[in-house]
């Protein structure tokens, strides 16, 4: 059994344990939280290649004591030649999940990286880039063990991966699945991060890596061009907040679904529920997240293209007649449309307060499938949520932003204490931060326990098509039966399953004292010092 690690000079979570170890190493030598997750971004990229890489977008949201905390939207745009006419041409209905043509967005975590350190050297950090990949550089060189989510993923997705161009000769060995404990190297993709490291981030975009990029994309038939590379942008925006009974929650504004998370623990502050784990709690939860999915899926996309603001459906008035829509006792009719998707979430806080919740995407199991030979960069397609047909922001345009299921989660509380949390699975985010969240703050369970605790999924997640209310076999049968009762379509899963997601979490008491969890369903590690 896990247990909540306690520390006071600094604090680290991620998915796997390397990338908790190299994160640790900043801080301890001196480094702060920001400069903390760079590195532990850089060491999942590699030795999580099926869940993350530098070819995916990343959302920060960075809390400096008694500032109000930024937001850096490191989100890429859609290709200058990604139209819909282009794929009616090619003979699809809808954006393919793989292949080249899934790669029509740049890939903008990288922007992100540079954009955090830039404000990190605001607040007096010094360490450079080239520090912090050296973990990342040395396990893709030499080698790291393959987990059993890689060997899982890699042979329940060989179908639709094998044939696409660079994933066979990148991600099987010897023409086949990886099995667990094997090692693996990525030497392109080390001497990328080497190279990123010494020139700087601009280079992805601008420099000779750029064009290295470009020239490999247009080979395998991707729309994405050198232009849109140069023309890429990351900028800082502020968060959406809501405040509940005893905190104030932050998280991202769009084109991410962060206005979801805030509205479903929102809307469940408003039911007053008296206690975890039965019905009133997951039934409760479940309704919020419905009434939060109907507006995400009606507003939700470029925020340039959007025609309501999210800050709207925050205003007391709003929660209030949303929360009277819930039925405490029936289920409201399902499914909505739903999404897929494959994340890595990471938090930091340091001894000074400074609080990094971080998420960073390559949508898909190893999104696109697609490996550029030169660098070793495998790129997202985070594209395909794209629509091809009608109208609103997600409807596909050169230069627009496709809509992000990412949302990194922070909370700053009235007695004083600041919380990261996050999570991956697509639309199982915010349903997991809601879980976890509740479980802490609103009915005083230890923050391991919290995350450890058995976890619940409406819709769908990793690709797959069913739109079930999934609950891990942990739950009680007395609280599966009344949910049945209440109308929900319930499917049963295995104890402890990856489709609920790897969340992490720290806190920061109002004395110093730093708590963090990681999830058992990941390879992770909280670690403190």
């Amino acid at each position: 059994m896990l247990n909540t690690a306690r520390a006071r000079r600094g604090m680290v979570t991620a998915p796997h344990h390397l990338a908790s170890e190299a994160g640790l190493r900043v801080l301890r030598e001196g480094g702060n939280a920001i400069e903390a997750t760079v590195a532990m971004a850089a060491t999942l990229s590699v030795v999580y290649p099926h869940m993350t890489g530098i070819g995916g977008d990343g959302f920060w949201l960075i809390a400096v004591p008694d500032r109000e905390p930024i937001a850096i939207e490191a989100c890429g745009r859609a290709a200058r030649a990604a139209t819909p006419a282009l794929y009616r041409r090619k003979g699809h209905d809808g954006i393919p999940w793989r292949g080249p043509l899934a790669v029509n967005t740049v890939a903008a975590t990288l922007s992100g990286w540079a954009e955090a350190l830039r404000f990190s050297t605001e607040l007096g950090g010094r360490m450079t880039l080239s520090r912090l990949v050296e973990d990342a550089v040395w396990h893709g060189e030499n080698g790291f063990a393959v987990t059993a989510s890689q060997e899982d993923l890699t042979r329940s997705k060989l179908a639709e991966l094998k044939d696409v161009p660079g994933f066979a000769s990148a991600f099987l060995i010897e023409g086949r699945p990886p099995r667990a404990g094997e090692v693996m190297k990525l030497p392109a993709l080390a001497r990328t991060l080497r190279l990123l490291g010494e020139r700087g981030v601009d280079d992805f975009y601008w420099g000779e890596l750029a064009r290295s990029i470009a020239a490999d994309l247009a080979r395998i038939g991707s729309p994405v061009s050198a232009e849109d590379l140069a023309q890429h942008k990351v900028r800082r925006r502020d968060a959406l907040s809501v405040a509940i009974r005893g905190a104030r929650l932050y998280n991202f504004p769009p084109p991410t679904q962060g206005l979801t998370s805030l509205m479903i623990l929102a809307l469940f502050d408003r039911l007053d529920v008296a206690e975890a784990e039965g019905f009133d709690h997951v039934h409760g939860l479940v309704e919020a997240t419905k009434q939060a999915f109907l507006v995400r899926d009606r507003i939700v996309g470029d925020p340039d293209e959007m025609t309501e603001a999210p800050e709207d459906y925050l205003t007391d008035e709003v929660l209030d007649d949303l929360a009277a829509r819930i039925d405490r006792r029936r289920a409201l009719p399902w499914p909505q449309p739903a999404s897929a998707g494959d994340t890595t979430w990471m938090g930091a806080i340091d001894g000074h307060g400074l609080a990094v919740s971080f998420i960073q995407s390559i949508y898909f199991e190893f999104g696109s499938g697609c490996v550029l030979p030169d660098t070793g960069i495998h790129w997202q397609n985070r594209g395909s949520s794209f629509l091809l047909e009608g109208g609103g922001p997600r409807l596909l345009a050169p230069g627009r932003m496709p809509f992000h299921t990412l949302n990194p989660a922070l909370a700053r509380f009235d007695d004083g204490r600041v919380m990261v949390y996050g999570t991956m699975g697509g639309e199982g985010q915010p349903q997991t931060q809601a879980a976890l969240f509740s479980r802490y703050a609103m009915f005083g369970q230890d923050l391991q326990t919290a995350i450890t605790a058995p976890r619940w999924l409406l819709g769908k997640t990793w690709g797959e098509n069913s739109v079930t209310l999934k609950l891990e076999s942990r739950f009680s049968r007395e609280v599966v039966t009344e949910l049945k009762a209440a109308g929900h379509d319930v499917e049963l899963l295995e104890a402890f399953t990856g489709t609920m997601g790897h969340a992490g979490a720290i806190v920061r008491h109002a004395n110093g004292v730093l708590e963090g969890a990681s999830d058992p369903r990941s390879d992770g590690a909280a670690a403190g010092f």
